[in-house]
């Protein structure tokens, strides 16, 4: 028996990529707080290689809800952030206060925190869509299934009456004739 774990491993294996951290328990009850825990260890790796291996780019993979009956899988760069490109002519200068690095390292958290939240919450609503939209059709079947096999009971019923009103009526007509 191969556990999700396993495969998960292998196809990343594959490709190349790394598990880092594999965090569980995230879908079952997803707060902020849990979602600000791997955002911290996301952006100290980014941030901070030193403490561990250096994180080049990190992608968020998730389900996207788009309806009870649709969800689409959604693959988008959490790191590096790409700046917005400007006009030209657009250029702003900007004045950080207390600076860039100082702000950085309280937004970049922040961020990070907020998107892997929102990708959680969006899985957690996928799934649940997914799992009325099945049963939905599992109640559907059931329903048409108990019609049909209602159907055939009430025809073997019958046939069974009429058998056994032909008997009577046959037996009768031996009796009088």
């Amino acid at each position: 028996v191969t556990s999700l774990a396993d495969v998960r491993a292998a196809i990343l294996e594959r490709s190349g990529a790394k598990i880092a951290r594999d965090t569980t328990g995230v879908f079952e009850n997803p707060t902020l707080e849990k979602a600000g825990e791997i955002a911290r260890s996301i952006a100290d790796a980014y941030v901070s290689p030193e403490t561990g291996e250096k994180l080049d780019a990190c992608y968020l993979i998730y389900n996207e809800f788009k309806s009870a009956i649709s969800q689409q899988v959604v693959v988008e760069p959490l790191l590096p952030i790409v700046p917005k490109e400007l006009d030209e002519g657009d250029v702003a200068e900007f004045l950080y206060e207390p600076g860039e690095v100082e702000l950085l390292n309280t937004l970049l958290p922040l961020y990070l925190e907020v998107e892997i939240y929102r990708a959680v919450l969006e899985s957690v609503a996928s799934e649940h869509g997914a799992r009325m939209t099945a049963m939905d059709a599992a109640t559907n079947n059931a329903s048409e299934m108990i019609e049909k096999l209602t159907l055939a009971y009430n025809r073997a019923r019958q046939a069974a009456i009429t058998t056994e009103l032909t008997e009577i009526i046959s037996g009768a007509e031996a009796l009088h004739g």
